[in-house]
């Protein structure tokens, strides 16, 4: 069964109810997570007792804000579409990521999800099959280098993509240059202050592995077809991590269904848990078979 006719087996009614977005239920888990990394850099920033065990907690935090961005893409996390749009932009600045790029990126990767020659994700690398592929791929150098170089091409008016049209390519341009602004007043800001690298730049390098990781699940080993049921895997894991990552260890649903919100992935999981066709009971599972696959 492909995902169509699964998602046809369930009725209008529930339908209905699935895709209904709000603004209240995102605006919570936005201040949850936000607050998190208020507690965690303030911490670093005063310097606690044994305060950089703290780096790599705080970098998960904010690598994992690709998650919500990922979802703003959607304009699922809240009702308010101006919302989604700038939350999208904050975010993107965090993880050096351009929300007006990515939002074409990745709407090409859902209508393509795991084509070979046309997939954007498997275009612009594919997965890592080799030991020397995955440790560079899961220590996120392959993230900062490629998107250092997009974020270059999107600012100079380079940026050139079947899924990208014309009429955004003004808006990445202006979008990419601001962000480049910022981050340089950022940079200039460590003549006064070290704040900049204790709670930005060493935390988002030590946390980029795990979002590398949970990434590499997603898709990772599944079939080059087009039923989401089968080329996206559903990864069921503990509360915490669904917590950060906006509940899209939930892929399979989210890829059948991209209009569910993030907070009803769950709901949509009981009416298709039995029908999805890979999954993992957890990222340290994935990662163990990951590991057995390099090996063989």
């Amino acid at each position: 069964m492909d995902h169509k006719t699964a998602l046809a087996q369930i009725s209008a009614e529930t339908t209905t109810a699935l895709t209904r977005r709000e603004n209240r239920t995102g605006l919570l888990h936005l201040a949850g997570h936000l607050g998190l990394l208020l507690l965690s850099g303030t911490a670093i920033a005063i310097q606690v007792s044994l305060w950089w065990l703290l780096l790599p907690v705080h970098g998960v935090l904010i690598v994992f804000l690709f998650t919500l961005e990922h979802e703003a893409t959607h304009q699922t996390p809240f009702a308010n579409v101006t919302l989604n749009d700038w939350v999208g932009r904050a975010c993107g600045l965090m993880i050096l990521l351009p929300f007006e790029w990515f939002r074409y990126f990745h709407l090409a990767h859902h209508r393509h999800t795991n084509d070979p020659a046309k997939d954007p994700e498997l275009l612009s690398g594919a997965k890592p099959d080799t030991w020397r592929s995955y440790l560079t791929y899961v220590s996120g150098f392959s993230y900062w280098t490629s998107m250092s170089r997009q974020l270059w091409l999107n600012a100079t008016g380079k940026a050139i993509a079947p899924y990208l049209p014309p009429r955004a390519l003004p808006r990445i341009k202006n979008e990419a240059r601001l962000m480049l602004t910022l981050y340089a007043f950022a940079l200039l800001s460590l003549l006064v202050t070290p704040a900049f690298i204790w709670l930005w730049i060493v935390p988002v390098l030590l946390g980029q592995p795990a979002l590398r990781l949970y990434l590499l699940a997603e898709h990772g080993r599944c079939a080059f077809v087009s039923n989401m049921l089968e080329n996206t895997r559903t990864t069921y894991t503990n509360r915490i991590v669904r917590f950060i990552a906006w509940n899209m260890p939930f892929h399979a649903e989210h890829h059948a269904a991209p209009q569910v919100p993030f907070h009803k992935l769950p709901a949509l999981n009981a009416h298709l848990k039995d029908k999805l066709l890979v999954t993992s009971g957890s990222y340290t599972e994935f990662t163990k078979e990951t590991i057995e696959h390099l090996r063989r």
